[in-house]
């Protein structure tokens, strides 16, 4: 019986998961954001060499400034994060070993953009 199985039916349920095409989507857009906020921030470092520490956090203290940088520290941890989900899903194969990779990368990854971003704010607000 199986032998008159169209091709369609035999790939059925082998599909797409329909989540695929937003990631991908996503790692495309912070890939993009990434390239002008890096540069930005490159270019911003070096016109303050030699600038003292005062002038940085003058810096630093500019409106923004904080808003790209939490921009830049939030865009460049998740094309992380999405990148090596990526590698965990496809390298590893023990399911076990791949939940607690997943959900360590999750804490990780926010751990660390969370402790930017407060870093940056405290520098702006002045604490």
């Amino acid at each position: 019986m199986s032998k008159f199985r169209t091709p369609i039916s035999k790939v059925r349920g082998f599909g797409s998961a329909k989540s695929g095409a937003v990631h991908w989507w996503h790692q495309k857009m912070t890939a993009i954001a990434n390239l002008f906020l890096v540069l930005w921030f490159a270019f911003s470092i070096m016109s303050l060499g030699g600038a003292d520490y005062a002038t940085f956090i003058w810096w630093v203290r500019d409106p923004l400034v904080t808003v790209l940088l939490v921009l830049m520290i939030t865009s460049l941890f998740y094309h992380f994060r999405l990148g090596l989900q990526v590698v965990i899903e496809d390298y590893v194969h023990n399911e076990g070993t791949k939940a607690v990779s997943l959900i360590a990368l999750n804490l990780v990854t926010a751990g660390l953009a969370l402790l930017g971003i407060l870093s940056v704010l405290k520098v702006s607000f002045g604490g």
